[in-house]
């Protein structure tokens, strides 16, 4: 860099420029004057060159340059254009090819954190359960801030690593990264931008942190208002949403005027419409529509009906109840919960719920209002066509292009987490009916009634479900092997860790066995791990290491389920669970399939063929639906009965030499 020289000074005050002192003016070697105009120049400044010609949508020229603008200590990189900044630019460092226009103000006017560090009163309005919103805050790291509050000194160690990263990054200078566009919008302050963000027709960012990056740009758009936040790579916020207090994840979309304040939305959130408060959206949380308020709640992978909402108030002691759909619950239209209330995993919500039910216990089930009444179906989810399209499209719906991946996303739709939960739920359900009697007409469980044939059924659907689960671990673990002896199917069996025994927890979407987790928690709490991209780090690892951990904990239970020996499970063993595997896949999948058939079905061809004939009905609902035997999803099922009938007739096959 350079001063500039008395010629140039000469150029930019007959451009109509002018300066508190030129001398703080210093440039690039290669800088000229020429495309600066009406110009205020004060503090400290520093400017690239002005080469590059920008092309707008329709064809529209501008040369990069300055053109009525002041700037007050500011840096500005090469081929950048700054027009019409209607008040001032003060304290930011801007990149290259940046292109701001229209704009009323940005500044910098004290040291300034940019949001990190900021408590967000997640689940309890009231307070209690902060969570510190940081560039580096994962679901995870959330998630044990937020709810692992008997660990006191757990708190203060992530609360000083918190503070201490956010000190380090504080600066009186913000910064506008590469290639960003800022053009129509009103009011930035303490606001960090990085590369390739998109700002048009923002109303108001307010001490906050915009992590866009060339890889996952962040769309920042009309009317929007964000006040002490942080929005990571590859999102949206768009259309006059309104966000206080708030941590937006990656490849998040909010608009459609949502509201939010104390809230965390972690990867592939959509919020559209509705509202939010104290709000812990876990990945895949998705709210859609007007009238939905999500409050107070801990959700992942969750689809909220129109009109849903929760009650944390109860006029006594203030808005302090919480409550939580495990990963995978849905709500239905007009849906109702009063908080404290906890809902299994895939679990369907429908009616109004005023009883604090606690069904985490009894996974994949219907909760059903009739008469001011909750029923529980147990199981039932599970032959749901809707649960396996579920399962299917989370992760072909994770938008994430950033490399660095933030949140650890496990989408097993049956792992240990939720098959634990179903050997409890079978022997709850087997217990209901031991203490009351088989031929009950109805039996009560946590402020909820159970149908005699509800349970009876539910028992069965857990069954399928854990037999079909440990199956599918030992063909895995099978896989490929040609086996000699029964000895070696026995080497080949055990586990390769003894981590993965005992219970498993679902950390906002990470599935990892508890005593990895209370491995970690003890790591920070005596300085192991001091650092929160370590702490990041050992969530990897878990995730990463999931089939291994999976496998030891599976192999236990095969024992357990099926009655077996380590040291004496034979071919023929095995042979028996594949053969009891086929049988509940297969049988599992023809109730998918037969609940598949009811959207093809007469009654669903209702409003179909106007002004016609039954014949006109059924060739317009074909048009817009498909055939039946057509459609992807059937034809999908029907391909997996045939490929897992196949895998296991292979193994019986490797296997059956051995069987004397």
């Amino acid at each position: 860099m350079r001063n500039l020289t008395q010629e140039e000074i000469g150029i930019l005050t007959s451009h109509g420029c002018i300066a508190d002192k030129w001398n703080q003016i210093q440039v690039a070697d290669d800088f000229a004057p020429d495309h600066i105009y009406q110009t205020e120049f004060s503090g400290t400044i520093c400017l690239g060159k002005f080469d590059k010609v920008f092309t707008l949508p329709g064809g529209v020229t501008r040369h990069s340059g300055l053109r009525n603008v002041h700037l007050h200590n500011v840096s500005v990189g090469d081929n950048s254009l700054i027009e019409n900044v209607q008040n001032y630019i003060a304290n930011y460092d801007i990149g290259s090819d940046t292109f701001i226009s229209n704009a009323n103000m940005i500044l910098t006017d004290c040291r300034s954190t940019f949001g990190n560090g900021t408590e967000v009163s997640v689940l309890n309005e009231t307070g209690g359960r902060e969570v510190s919103i940081n560039n580096k805050l994962t679901a995870q790291l959330a998630y044990i801030m937020a709810l692992y509050r008997h660990h006191p000194l757990l708190k203060e160690r992530i609360k000083a690593l918190v503070d201490f990263y956010s000190n380090k990054h504080a600066s009186t200078m913000g910064s506008i990264g590469n290639h960003v566009v800022i053009i129509n919008t009103c009011y930035i302050k303490n606001v960090n931008i990085g590369d390739y963000a998109y700002l048009c027709g923002v109303s108001r960012l307010n001490n906050g942190t915009i992590n866009s990056k060339k890889e996952a740009p962040v769309s920042i758009g009309h009317n929007v208002i964000c006040d002490d936040f942080i929005i990571q790579s590859g999102s949206e916020v768009t259309d006059g949403a309104t966000l206080s207090r708030c941590y937006v994840g990656q490849a998040c979309i909010l608009g459609h005027g949502y509201s939010a304040s104390d809230s965390l939305f972690f990867s592939n959130c959509q919020g559209e419409n509705g509202e939010a408060c104290a709000l812990f959206a876990g990945p895949f949380t998705v709210t859609h529509h007007k009238s939905t308020l999500l409050i107070a709640g801990m959700f992942s992978f969750m689809n909220a009906g129109s009109g849903s909402n929760q009650s944390n108030h109860m006029y006594k002691l203030g808005p302090i109840h919480q409550g939580t759909l495990e990963r995978g619950a849905k709500t239905s239209s007009d849906s109702y919960i009063l908080w404290p209330s906890k809902v299994g995993a895939f679990s369907l919500v429908m009616g109004r719920h005023v009883t604090h039910s606690d069904t985490s216990n009894l996974p994949f089930s219907y909760l059903i209002e009739q008469q001011n009444t909750t029923y529980l179906v147990p199981g039932v989810n599970l032959r749901s066509v809707g649960t396996i399209r579920d399962a299917q499209k989370w992760p072909k719906r994770d938008k994430r292009t950033d490399p660095n991946r933030l949140d650890c996303v496990n989408y097993n739709l049956l792992s240990p987490y939720t098959i634990q939960k179903m050997f409890k739920g079978r022997q709850i359900l087997n217990d209901l009916q031991t203490a009351s009697g088989q031929l009950s007409d109805i039996y009560s469980y946590q402020s909820a009634k159970i149908k005699n044939s509800a349970l009876k059924q539910g028992i069965k659907y857990y069954e399928i479900a854990i037999t079909k689960f440990l199956g599918n671990s030992v063909i895995k673990r099978l896989e490929g092997i040609h086996f000699q002896s029964d000895e070696e199917i026995r080497e080949r069996l055990k586990p390769d860790t003894a981590i993965g025994s005992g219970e498993w927890v679902d950390i906002a979407g990470l599935i990892a066995p508890k005593s990895e987790i209370d491995t970690l928690i003890e790591q920070i709490e005596n300085g192991t791990v001091n650092k929160l991209k370590d702490i990041n780090a050992a969530f990897q690892q878990m995730h990463q290491n999931y089939y291994t951990y999976e496998w030891t904990w599976a192999y236990e239970k095969l024992q357990e389920f099926f009655g077996l020996q380590a040291d004496q499970i034979t071919a023929a063993d095995i042979i028996t669970i594949v053969e009891k595997w086929k049988e509940a896949v297969i049988g599992l999948d023809k109730m998918v399939y037969e609940d598949a058939k009811k959207e093809f079905s007469l009654a669903s061809m209702t409003g179909f063929g106007a002004d016609g004939t039954k014949i006109e009905k059924e060739q317009d609902f074909e048009q817009v639906r498909g055939d039946f035997d057509t459609n992807p999803f059937v034809t999908a099922v029907l391909e997996h009965i045939k490929t897992k009938d196949a895998l296991g007739s292979e193994l019986i096959e490797r296997l059956k030499p051995l069987v004397h």
